[in-house]
């Protein structure tokens, strides 16, 4: 199967490396942790073993659901290989078949991989390692902001989201109902019953993620948890519940045109952290869809950019 997702902003979102040269010569790829038989793998760029450089833990979109460590942005990431800065893009398992709570304990496995090898292996400080990501990777690095510890030196949320239990993603969405309808029995025809932390060769995972978003499903897919049911279980996945005056100074990124994650995700965000006086940077791009579609490449290129001078900002030595 393969769905056309065109409209949803995805490809824009999944940008490939296939024309950064910079990325491609210096790539390692290693496995993080294996769970339940299953490989969890992290690429590694700008590694230089005996140094003591500052790092960026990079984590995919896809809603949980489908993505790959493969496609971190190509702007940003060669923005911190040009400052020094060794970026680990890591995967993770992914849900129907893995939970939430299964999935945010591999970010963290990769948080303390990187703290634990990154000094000998990869010539890292352990003391200056940010986190970062796109959409739902975005949600898990805002998670980490108050799950890891020591916490990330700063985090960097492009098109993130801090509330799971609201409207936009516990009901039916207007937006994808405007797509074709996706049953149940083709959406489980894309996913299966183990562990898995990348996609199988021709099986579009996108068909259960739209099939959710349809029907309001996505919080009980993901979760196994009903937000109408259970909604205390959420507060510890909530991020924007969990912001105080000791959370990672943050740099939000989110289009105002943008039909899958609401803008208004990040204003609650960047409303919070300036309620607990959190050093933060909120960057609106008009008129950008998910994954800032629509807009002029260089407008795109200066929000990552901007991404890039904040997080250096934070992870200069002190």
């Amino acid at each position: 199967m393969n769905v056309y997702l065109g409209k949803l902003g995805w490809r824009a979102m999944m940008s490939t490396l296939s024309g950064s040269t910079r990325a491609q010569e210096t790539r390692r790829t290693y496995v993080y942790k294996v769970v339940q038989g299953c490989q969890i793998k992290a690429d590694v760029f700008g590694a230089a073993a005996g140094a003591n450089r500052a790092a960026v833990i990079w984590l995919h979109g896809g809603g949980l659901i489908f993505g790959s460590r493969t496609t971190p942005r190509p702007v940003f990431l060669e923005g911190l290989l040009e400052a020094g800065v060794v970026v680990i893009s890591i995967d993770y398992r992914l849900a129907p078949e893995t939970k939430l709570a299964e999935i945010v304990e591999d970010a963290l496995d990769a948080w303390r991989w990187v703290r634990e090898e990154g000094p000998a292996v990869l010539g890292i400080d352990p003391d200056r390692i940010a986190m970062a990501g796109g959409s739902s990777g975005a949600y898990l690095a805002l998670l980490a902001g108050f799950h890891a510890f020591p916490r990330p030196r700063a985090l960097a949320s492009f098109w993130g989201f801090g509330d799971i239990t609201t409207p936009w993603e516990a009901e039916p969405s207007a937006y994808y109902l405007e797509q074709e309808l996706i049953s149940r029995e083709q959406a489980l025809l894309t996913v299966g019953v183990s562990a898995l932390s990348e996609q199988i060769e021709n099986v579009d995972r996108a068909y259960f993620y739209l099939y959710c978003r349809q029907q309001g499903l996505w919080p009980i897919e993901v979760t196994g948890h009903d937000p109408r049911t259970e909604p205390r279980w959420f507060d510890e996945y909530c991020p924007v519940r969990n912001i105080t005056p000791d959370f990672p100074p943050t740099i939000l990124i989110h289009g105002t045109a943008d039909m899958d994650v609401p803008y208004e995700e990040s204003e609650a965000l960047a409303a919070r952290l300036n309620q607990a006086e959190v050093p933060h940077d909120f960057v609106t791009v008009a008129g950008a869809g998910h994954g800032l579609a629509g807009v002029a490449p260089d407008i795109s290129a200066a929000a990552d950019r901007r991404a890039v001078t904040f997080l250096l900002q934070q992870l200069a030595s002190t």
